[in-house]
């Protein structure tokens, strides 16, 4: 099943979370920053979609699959 915007943003909020905990090895910090890029430009993707959509409403009336 496809993940949310809000499945990503609560696995951003963990990754977040667990790079600002003390003691965390820089290695295991560039790890959760890609992670963490991964999951922000898969939300940014999920947003530009519904943003897509809000649009097309704005012009005919209607949404379109795309």
């Amino acid at each position: 099943m496809a993940k949310t915007l809000e499945d990503d943003f609560q696995e951003l909020e963990d990754i977040i979370a667990k790079m600002e905990e003390e003691g965390v090895p820089l290695e295991e910090s560039f790890k959760l920053y890609e992670k963490g890029m991964k999951k922000l430009k898969s939300a940014n993707e999920k947003i530009a979609a519904v943003e897509k959509k809000v649009v097309e409403l704005q012009e005919d009336g209607r949404i379109k699959d795309y």
